[in-house]
């Protein structure tokens, strides 16, 4: 499966702050629990991308 491939599997995302410090994405779903766990710096990194992603995806959604 890539970035492009459409999916039918439902997850939630949670995202917050761990009491030692660190940046954590919580992805739960259907059997799944995937913690990711971030320093500040990686996940201002991370939301900077995401930040460009949407951007970009903006673009193609007024192309269409």
């Amino acid at each position: 499966m890539g970035i492009n491939t459409e999916s039918d599997i439902a997850a939630n995302l949670q995202i917050g702050p761990t009491d030692l410090g660190m940046v954590r994405l919580y992805v739960q779903g259907d059997g799944i629990d995937l913690p990711f766990d971030f320093d500040p710096e990686e996940a201002e990194e991370i939301a900077e991308e995401i930040k460009a992603a949407a951007a970009r995806a903006r673009s193609f959604a007024k192309k269409s």
